[in-house]
């Protein structure tokens, strides 16, 4: 009797196969991207020692800087569309080749939904379609190269998958706020979300625009379709009647630097403090294996490497964020508008609309919620808005859908779903402990505000190795070798917070921390 795997797997060849064949198809649609400029990226990326892919998307991140400031310039209305989705085409089609055509396919396929159904059932179809095509990626990439690395669709994929899910809601909370009779309590979901509601669905070429915007098509953020047509039509910049536009000089050059300096911790320090295998991923991560394994350095000394690894390696996320966020700025697309009139007693709007991590409050987070409002911001957000609020505040339902966008394999699972554990103790502590010992103020740098600092990280660090080594197996042993104390002390934590009194004056103005 024939296996599951012998019985499938054939199939599942043959569709692959199938799909590959169509690449003949897609291959004239290739116009934007010159041939000599593609073997240019292959000369550097021989010269450094690096796949081609790699160094055409770091190339593609830093081109959107000189591209934002050609879109800073091109007119308001039709032609901002069409730049942005030209070269949001043009960064897709040069980093990912024949891949680029699967945003194309999936966008259009929610478009045609935009334009055949009503707003109610869009706000399931449109998600369903959009997580589909990004789970369907996820599945052939584990398939044809389980526990390898390469730059393929995913990605790029991952963030159009945000852009539309949220749209669709967008466009459900304009048709509510419509149909809704005057003095009607709103929903609360849609209440919470109302600057965001769409009131009809985008042109083609402003819908095109926002998707394959260029200064966020490969790396994020997935900010709101209002804050793209604001930037693209100018009306972020409007004072008084008259367009102002506000100095870039420091929204664009900060970010830049802060990117650049992650750049040159990721490749001039991690490479001393490596967590998966620098020869092949497939192969046992450092932790498991070598001179700087858990075996070799035992439990204190093996954690304190794997705390520093993992702290190092986010710079990765921290270039190609702070990288994205100066170049949508060199375009107005993350400012907040002027001061109005009316409130000139309130701080003047910043450029936030962009800022997908604040790198010191999310280095010294108190709380995992602190921690994921500052890390990530926008997909944050996107989650909150459109899952959480939608789902009657499961952190359960969020946190899996967060391990869901990011693909199958078990390390994730691991990780999201210890992430409600180490919540409840944190809600434990606010309502036992914090009272007791939390300072007016921020409250955050005092010994108690150090304490809960240093107990999040470390415990979200153990929690976190799963996200990085992936496999069940690997996931399971670092844990083991780690005694499993995350989930212990969490465990403990909670069994000792659940017998202590609460603060007797409880909903009071002690500032929790």
């Amino acid at each position: 009797m024939e296996s599951l795997a012998e019985t499938v797997y054939p199939h599942v060849d043959r569709w692959i196969a199938a799909a590959y064949s169509l690449g003949v198809y897609v291959e004239p649609t290739l116009v934007l991207v010159p041939e000599a400029l593609k073997s240019k990226v292959s000369i550097v990326a021989d010269s450094v020692g690096m796949d081609a892919e790699t160094v055409a998307m770091v190339l593609g991140l830093f081109l959107c800087y000189p591209l934002g400031g050609i879109m800073s310039v091109v007119p308001v209305g039709a032609p901002k569309h069409l730049f942005s989705f030209l070269l949001g085409a043009f960064l897709l089609q040069f980093v990912l080749g024949v891949q680029w055509i699967h945003q194309l396919l999936s966008t259009m396929m929610c478009y045609f939904c935009f334009q055949v159904f009503s707003p109610s059932v869009n706000r399931y179809l449109v998600p369903a379609i959009a997580i589909s095509y990004c789970i369907v990626g996820h599945l052939h990439r584990q398939y044809i190269n389980y526990m390898g690395w390469d730059l393929d669709f995913t990605g790029p994929q991952m963030v159009v998958t945000i852009k539309l899910y949220s749209l669709a809601w967008n466009l459900y909370d304009g048709h509510v706020m419509r149909e809704s009779k005057k003095g009607q309590e709103l929903p609360r979901a849609t209440s919470r979300c109302k600057d965001f509601c769409v009131d009809e669905v985008p042109s083609l070429l402003n819908y095109l625009g926002y998707v394959f915007c260029f200064s966020t098509v490969l790396a994020g953020p997935s900010f709101e379709y209002s804050t793209y047509l604001a930037a693209a039509s100018g009306s972020n910049l409007m004072k008084g009647g008259k367009l102002v536009p506000p100095s870039r000089f420091k929204p664009v050059l900060v970010p830049l630097v802060q990117s650049l300096c992650a750049l040159v911790v990721y490749v001039a320090i991690c490479p001393n403090f490596p967590l998966t295998n620098t020869v092949s991923q497939k192969l046992r991560p450092y932790p498991l294996e070598g001179d700087t394994s858990l075996y070799t350095l035992g439990f204190w000394k093996g954690y304190a490497f794997l705390f520093i690894s993992l702290g190092f390696n986010r710079s990765k996320y921290y270039f190609a964020w702070k990288n994205a966020q100066g170049s949508c700025n060199t375009w107005y697309a993350g400012f907040e508008g002027h001061e109005k009139e009316y409130q000139k007693d309130a701080a003047i709007q910043g450029w936030e609309l962009t800022n997908n991590v604040d790198l010191w409050r999310c280095e010294t987070a108190s709380n995992v919620q602190m921690g994921t409002k500052f890390w990530n911001k926008k997909t944050a957000l996107w989650l909150n808005r459109y899952v959480y609020a939608r789902s009657g505040g499961s952190l359960a339902a969020t946190y899996f859908m967060s391990a869901f966008w990011h693909g199958f394999y078990p390390g994730y699972y691991m990780f999201f779903m210890s992430l409600p554990l180490l919540t409840m103790c944190e809600r434990f502590g606010r309502a036992k402990l914090s009272w007791r010992f939390s300072s007016p103020g921020d409250g955050r740098f005092t010994a108690w505000g150090c304490t809960t600092i240093v107990t999040t990280h470390l415990l979200l660090a153990y929690c976190s190795v799963p996200f990085v080594f992936l496999s069940l197996e690997w996931s399971w042993e670092a844990w083991r070798e780690l005694k499993f104390f995350g989930h212990g002390v969490m465990l403990v934590f909670i069994g000792i917070m659940s017998v202590l009194p609460s603060d007797p004056n409880r909903g009071g103005k002690k500032k929790k921390v």
